[in-house]
């Protein structure tokens, strides 16, 4: 599958997980002179949200370095998590002839989506595939990052996509 898929998944949800610290970052834990908090929630703060976060944002500086250095070109100024997400993405073209380097960012950027999935509570996120299935003909695509599988989720077929069939997809 390509690496195109977790990137589009990343993009539309990271958001979703800052806005998840947005309270705690808030106000959310602030104590006042005397004990007690002040302007805000006393929600404890989510850490395994923090460490999500931190883990995706290391992950994606880190896989542009490493893409733009395997492709020899120039460093770029530092930008936000959906800024390099884009700038990976407009690389991705250079990147297939690479099976290493296609491989590498295909399983960083699933490994990244699926993080992302579970720290926002989703027991195995689905992503939405163009194409129909090879088996029923449906437009019932879904890939499951965690199983790294493709499969038509209309209820009478369940065909699993392989290699064979990722053409056709």
């Amino acid at each position: 599958m390509s690496p195109a898929v977790w990137i589009t998944s990343l993009l539309r949800r990271f958001p979703e997980l800052v806005a998840e610290l947005v309270p705690a970052a808030h106000g959310g834990l602030r104590e006042r002179r005397g004990g007690g908090p002040v302007g805000g929630t006393g929600a404890p703060v989510r850490l395994h949200v923090s460490d999500a976060l931190r883990d995706i944002t290391d992950g994606v500086v880190e896989l542009e370095e490493a893409v733009r250095e395997r492709l020899g070109l120039r460093p770029v100024p530092p930008a936000s998590v959906p800024v390099r997400l884009r700038r990976i993405a407009g690389l991705l073209e250079r990147i297939a002839p690479d099976p290493v380097l296609a491989a590498h960012v295909e399983d960083e950027t699933r490994r990244m989506a699926a993080r992302c999935a579970r720290a926002l509570g989703d027991p195995e996120q689905m992503v939405r595939l163009p194409g129909r299935c090879p088996a029923c003909d449906s437009v019932s695509l879904r890939a499951f990052p965690e199983r790294a599988e493709v499969r038509c989720v209309n209820p009478p077929c369940g065909h699993a996509v392989g290699p064979a069939d990722e053409e056709v997809a």
